[in-house]
């Protein structure tokens, strides 16, 4: 709600507020607005979204009130998409499992990976590779640095996934969206999906209808 209040800051012109955040709205809304409104409470009026939709599409100084919308969401994805997710990172936070931390404590499987594309003998003779690495360390006495050690990590794809929880705001994921959806590795378009099922993601896809 702070955001969409703040929006209208440069204006004053906080009389043409029409959305809601509170319990009482919900007792006169019809069935299938309260399942759009049920975002903590929080419903965009018509006016608001108009208003938000021109501020957006004029750019992203206009448009800053995105920055005070924020998002917070657990995202398992691969080193490769992360590290193209890197070049929108601008306030955003991301707490990462660790592979210097984990790799190794376990015999590496297909799952630890993004491996969905890959024939299954390029698969099999990955991780048959990797998991002698692994065994060379252990067997050294898994010293860290170690000549063993540096083998396993330079052999670990860049398929290998990453649970993150990443927080971060609606023009991050504007950007994000609009330069990554047709993009050709398979988890921007995943990506961009789960975009459109946010709340009022019609901010950030400027698609109507969208959610």
């Amino acid at each position: 709600m702070g955001a969409i209040r703040n929006m209208r800051n440069s204006w004053e012109s906080w009389d043409g507020l029409d959305s809601k955040n509170n319990a009482q709205y919900y007792e006169v809304m019809c069935e299938d607005v309260y399942h759009e409104a049920n975002v903590e409470g929080f419903y965009l009026g018509e006016e608001d979204r108009k208003l938000a939709l021109r501020l957006v599409k004029a750019g992203s100084d206009h448009g800053k009130f995105m920055r005070q919308i924020m998002v917070s969401v657990d995202i398992i994805a691969p080193e490769k998409w992360w590290s193209e997710m890197d070049t929108y990172k601008v306030g955003t936070v991301a707490n990462s499992t660790s592979m210097m931390h984990t790799l190794g404590r376990t015999e590496l499987q297909e799952n630890h990976f993004s491996f969905e594309d890959l024939d299954d003998d390029l698969k099999e003779q990955y991780l048959q590779t990797l998991n002698e690495a692994r065994n060379r360390w252990i067997a050294s006495g898994k010293k860290k640095p170690s000549r063993e050690w540096r083998q396993m990590v330079m052999l670990t794809a860049v398929g290998f996934n990453y649970r993150r929880g990443f927080t971060c705001n609606y023009e991050v994921l504007r950007n994000a969206y609009h330069s990554r959806k047709n993009h050709r590795l398979a988890e921007w378009h995943e990506f961009a999906r789960w975009v459109e099922s946010l709340p009022y993601a019609e901010l950030i896809t400027t698609k109507r209808g969208a959610k």
